[in-house]
Formats: C-alpha cells, structure tokens, sequence
C-alpha cells in the first residue's frame, strides 16, 4: 500500500477532517473521553444531545476543547431534546458541524446553516432523504436497519438504501449501519458514500465509558445476536439479545420504549436486564475491545488495501 494514500473529497473538506468516519452520537456515550479520542485520530468524534441533559453536554465540550484541537461536532436529537433553544445552545458553543436527527429536517435546518454551521441529516428512507435535501442540508447519514439504536420501524438494509439515495441526491453521503471496517468502509464508497459513521464499534472500543459488561456481550455476540424491536411502534429499536429485549421481540403489542428500562444502570452499572442495549448487527464481527487509536488506523489501511487488490485484480 503506499503512504501517499489519502482520503480527500467533499466530507473530508466540509468537516476537516483527515478520515470521513463519524463516531455515532449515542445518548450518554458519545462524550469527550470518546469523542475526543475519535478526533485525535483525525476522524469526527461527535458529542450526544440524545441524554437531555445539556447542562452536562456543555462541560462536555468544553472537556473536548482541552482533549482536543481538531474538529468535532454535535448531534441534536429532536425528539429526545426538549429545549426549544437547542440551537441557540449548540451555536453558542462554537461548534462548525452538526447532525440532526430523530424528527424533521424543516425543524432546525435553516437556523443552523444562518449561524454558519454545516449540517448533515440521518434518514432511513428515500423519502426522507429527498425532503432533507429540499430543506438545505449540506449532506445526509444514510442510516440502513442493521444499525443499532433507534431506527424506522419499516427498516431498509444499508445495501439496498445507500445506492437507492445516491442515485437520487447529489449532495455528500455519510453512510451507517453495518459499518466495522476498512472493507465495509470500501464498500460503502462503491455503493455512493463518501464517508462512514460507526457506532457500535465505538461502544466497545477502550475509550468507550460504558461498562465492561455491555462490551464483553457485544465481543461474545453472533451476527443474529440482536433484536428488532417496535416494528408497530415509533420508533424503532435494533438492541443486543436479552431476557428482556427477547420478551420484548414475542410481545410485539407493548411499545418496547414504555419498558426501556434505566439506562444509566445498564450503561454505567452493567446491568445488561435494566434497560435495552442498544447493538448493531455488526457486533458478530466484533472479537475484541480495542483503542479507538487501533480500530481507526485498522480501517484506513485496509480500506486502501481493499481498493487497492481490487484494482489489481480486476483493472
């Protein structure tokens, strides 16, 4: 592989960054110990708004102003932030890049880009990739179903929604769910994106502040060791195989969020029965809990190896 591979296309100058890959905002997580390593690695750690509790979320940043002195963003998750002066906060805290996600992109899209912020939609369909677009967004996360966390309930694998949303958009794609790796990562590219999110890879990563037990049971799990849950509710929830996600997957009646337990007991305590475990698919492609450090120069050099042999074999 030569050295002088580098990334560079429209995520890489929009978010300045030396690697498009973005660190999931996931409620609680993705905060500076993450985030910050993330960053430091020339990827895009992402700070969470999902938990509500903004107070907490700026000294968080203003944690990652001393971990770090390269790019991170934050996500607004709509439907969990009820402060109706989120943007106001996020803009006020000097931040360059957000993601909006969990609600419509008519919402917040054009405050943002007024306060000079650059800003990237998640959708999970066509539809909605189209809308966020007319809205003026500066580019999408194209979230397909084997993501973890919360989804649409009518999810569309990765494979088949990336390609459909390139081949009817034209601003920049980030693409999640799925995503593990250099090869996946490789993958992606052909299919249209220009940059990958990773989420459950960072849940078990060493810098990740959940507790070990949630890591370990994503290392020991198989790729069909989560669960689809709220296939009938809003909104939907992809999660590790439990007692209780498994209850919850036979009682598709109950909306699976009136039972999410306390998160932080899970998140913090490692009590995998309190509350719902948020998982990707790619947990089976998971073996070991590994520096954020490690997994990000793993994936760029295979993903220039991957389209390297590629090249080689098939140009």
């Amino acid at each position: 592989m030569k050295s002088s591979m580098q990334f560079k296309n429209r995520v890489t100058e929009m978010l300045g960054v030396e690697i498009p890959l973005v660190q999931a905002p996931m409620g609680w997580i993705a905060r500076s110990q993450l985030a910050s390593a993330v960053s430091n690695c020339g990827a895009l750690g992402i700070i969470e708004t999902s938990s509500g509790e903004l107070d907490a979320i700026r000294e968080e940043i203003k944690k990652m102003r001393a971990l770090t002195d390269q790019p991170f963003g934050v996500n607004i998750a709509q439907a969990f932030v009820r402060d109706p002066d989120i943007v106001s906060f996020v803009i006020d805290q000097g931040v360059k890049f957000v993601t909006t996600s969990a609600g419509s992109p008519e919402r917040y899209t054009e405050q943002l880009k007024a306060g000079g912020l650059t800003v990237f939609h998640v959708v999970p369909s066509l539809k909605a990739a189209l809308k966020a677009v007319e809205c003026g967004v500066d580019g999408l996360i194209v979230e397909g179903g084997e993501g973890g966390g919360f989804k649409n309930p009518r999810d569309v694998a990765t494979m088949v929604l990336l390609p459909l949303v390139r081949s009817k958009v034209d601003v920049p794609i980030i693409a999640a769910g799925g995503f593990v790796d250099g090869a996946s990562m490789a993958a992606a590219f052909a299919l249209g994106a220009e940059g990958v999110q990773m989420g459950t890879r960072m849940v078990s990563a060493l810098e990740s502040p959940v507790h070990e037990n949630w890591k370990q049971a994503i290392v020991d799990a198989k790729e069909t060791d989560t669960v689809f849950l709220n296939r009938f509710h809003s909104p939907g929830l992809r999660a590790l195989r439990t007692e209780k996600t498994s209850r919850l997957e036979r009682e598709p009646e109950i909306n699976a969020m009136a039972e999410f337990g306390t998160a932080k007991d899970l998140y913090f305590g490692g009590d995998m029965e309190s509350a719902i475990p948020l998982t990707g698919q790619v947990c089976g492609r998971i073996d070991s809990v590994r520096p954020v450090a490690e997994i990000i120069a793993e994936v760029r050099e295979e993903f220039f190896a991957t389209i390297e042999a590629m090249a080689g074999q098939y140009l």
